[in-house]
């Protein structure tokens, strides 16, 4: 046996607790997660209940074929693409700045206080998040609405406009996951050797210059990562939000990948279809999961493996 070996046995000795530990995690993975995914095969069916997954009819990429050739197409895809890097562009960078300047506040109780109330939002229901911002916006009887016919001021139908869709997603989604996004940033920040504050002061450093110089390259492995992570959910735009605030004025900007699949196959019962067009935004996904992690190794040599 090679000294490699003979150190890799050890190794496994001396963390065999642990490993036991793991094995309820990697057992229920692996039959939540890797044996279901059999059912992709209905993609490529015409699937029907009661032949099974592997009594019905092989059709190929006829579905696919199907998806790319409706009108739903263009209109899924783009409007996805817009509300993702929209997203992208508005909640990517604000945890970051939160924990910059979080990582700035010296009082310790303030501190403690600005932390709890950025991430209370983060916990609340997406069902009541979805029903306060219709309380909000209603043109009616809004809180917003009320407030502005003091002034004279009448309020638009918002939630009505396509137009505005995208943006009361995007900024309700800063609100509530803001503070959350930003806990793997402090914890990062918090690894920063005091004493390079210390010399940065010494020098006559401003706080601007100790962000710039210590914190964010401190930061930039952990925002390469998550910005990689981001983007391999470039077509990942969630079913739940985007439905409760779905309404027939702004369907043409609302509606997604995912609300068109949950439409098809829960409400329509096209199964094969729905599951062939989850394949592809999987697979998109994918792509652009290894092409980012590809670049970002390339530029700044960091990946995830």
């Amino acid at each position: 046996m090679t000294r490699e070996k003979k150190g890799a046995l050890k190794r496994l000795k001396k963390s065999r607790s642990l490993y036991v530990m793991l094995i309820p995690s990697v057992i229920l993975v692996f039959l939540f997660s890797y044996i279901p995914m059999y059912g992709v095969l209905i993609a490529f069916q015409n699937f029907r209940p009661t032949a099974g997954v592997w009594g019905s009819e092989w059709v190929g990429l006829a579905h696919f074929k199907t998806y790319f050739q409706s009108w739903q197409f263009g209109s899924t895809m783009w409007n996805t693409i817009k509300i993702s890097l929209y997203s992208i562009i508005v909640c990517f960078p604000a945890p970051i700045l939160l924990a910059l300047i979080c990582n700035q506040i010296k009082a310790k109780r303030f501190k403690k206080f600005f932390q709890v109330s950025s991430y209370l939002p983060h916990f609340i229901s997406t069902v009541v998040v979805c029903g306060m911002i219709l309380l909000f916006m209603s043109p009616s009887s809004g809180i917003i609405a009320r407030l502005l016919s003091y002034i004279g001021v009448e309020m638009p139908n918002v939630m009505g406009n396509p137009a505005a869709f995208s943006s009361v997603y995007v900024l309700s989604e800063l609100w509530q996951h803001l503070g959350w996004d930003s806990v793997l940033y402090i914890a990062a920040l918090s690894s920063v050797d005091p004493s390079l504050y210390e010399a940065a002061t010494m020098d006559g450093a401003t706080k601007f210059q100790k962000m710039l110089h210590i914190d964010i390259p401190m930061l930039a492995p952990t925002v390469g990562i998550m910005f990689i992570l981001r983007m391999g959910g470039i077509l990942g735009v969630g079913y739940e939000k985007v439905l409760l605030l779905q309404n027939s004025l702004n369907l043409s900007a609302s509606e997604v990948i995912s609300t068109y699949v949950y439409k098809l196959g829960m409400l329509g019962g096209q199964y094969s279809l729905s599951a062939a067009i989850n394949l592809f935004n999987t697979l998109i996904n994918l792509v652009f999961l290894v092409v980012m992690n590809f670049i970002s190794s390339k530029l700044t040599d960091t990946s995830l493996l």
